[in-house]
């Protein structure tokens, strides 16, 4: 499909009421900015759901596959999430079905996509690509999926599996295959197919390669993300050395520090969040265990959640001292508009 196609797509996706709502968002964020005190108006532009906490990987840096959460696992309702896509399509824009776990594992994750599809928001997921059989492919290209977001984290089994521990590279180059081959028998555009690379230590070598596979198969764009690294001062065997691929920076006394400063302020804070399975909405994707819960769709509506104190008294604490609020301590995103 290409980037340029792809962004036309999402294009697509707009309407008046999308338009309008984000020019609320928009003016909104940036009156807080400039007043230091937190107002909204307007409905998230963006969301993330997390269809399930499960996975068939134990990736290390990963509480799914680390089996370290301390909030409940589990799989999202089909109820739950028809009700919060009910709520907010008029003025959605863009979905994200996943935060923790693989989605596909999720037994009605198609489904999910479907319904969000057919009320014409950009729909988006991210795989270990483990489960794209020839006929959940097939399944996936006609559900109206916009992007899929394949983790490749090697380009040969005994690099890929040091971190994708318990992965298999041939199952992950074989459900790509099977999406680009059901694209054209299908004649879809969509899914738009990204190769994300976590560039890590033991990979950075392989860069140019994943670009070659991925060019051998058709895959439409290939992305190389920074990894987070939770005990990162004192260094990790994750940590490229290719500086220009690691979040974080070495210091003069051998110690490492986060590139990015904590800015006292947050775009993601205006524009998206983040729903767990259970419906426990979230500030952001850096809170995995769900620490920061500021309501749940379970008890109240979204709005009222959105607008609620809870999320005004987080967003007020950012804009006075973003550097108090653990989540942000290892956080390289959000400082921007569009980031």
């Amino acid at each position: 499909m290409g980037k340029w196609q792809d962004q036309r797509n999402f294009l697509s996706k707009l309407s008046v009421h999308r338009v309008t709502n984000a020019s609320k968002i928009l003016a909104s964020y940036y009156r807080s900015r400039f007043n230091q005190q937190p107002t909204i108006s307007g409905l998230p532009i963006s969301l993330s759901v997390e269809p399930t906490t499960a996975c068939n990987l134990r990736c290390p840096e990963c509480p799914s596959g680390l089996r370290s959460f301390t909030r409940p696992t589990g799989k999202l309702p089909m109820e739950l999430y028809q009700q919060t896509i009910d709520e907010l399509h008029p003025t959605l824009l863009y979905l994200l079905l996943y935060f923790q776990g693989e989605p596909y594992l999720h037994p009605q994750f198609l489904e999910l996509v479907e319904y969000a599809a057919q009320r014409n928001i950009y729909t988006a997921t991210s795989t270990n690509a483990h489960f794209l059989t020839n006929e959940a492919a097939q399944k996936t290209v006609a559900s109206g999926l916009d992007r899929l977001i394949i983790s490749i984290d090697g380009t040969t089994q005994e690099t890929y599996e040091s971190y994708r521990i318990g992965g298999k590279l041939d199952k992950v180059l074989e459900g790509a295959s099977n999406i680009i081959r059901w694209k054209k028998k299908l004649r879809s555009r969509t899914p738009n197919v990204i190769f994300q690379f976590l560039v890590v230590r033991p990979n950075e070598h392989q860069i140019d390669e994943v670009q070659q596979i991925a060019k051998k198969i058709g895959v439409d764009e290939v992305r190389f993300k920074t990894a987070q690294i939770y005990d990162y001062e004192q260094g990790s065997p994750l940590i490229p050395n290719q500086e220009k691929y690691s979040r974080y920076r070495q210091q003069a006394d051998g110690s490492y520090a986060i590139k990015n400063k904590l800015l006292d302020h947050c775009w993601k804070m205006w524009h998206s969040c983040v729903m767990t399975w259970d419906g426990r909405i979230v500030p952001c994707c850096f809170d995995k265990d769900a620490h920061h819960v500021l309501g749940s769709v379970q008890e109240k509506s979204f709005r009222e959640i959105w607008y609620g104190e809870a999320y005004q008294q987080f967003r007020s604490q950012l804009l006075q001292s973003r550097q108090q609020i653990d989540i942000c301590q290892n956080c390289t995103e959000g400082t921007k508009v569009w980031a």
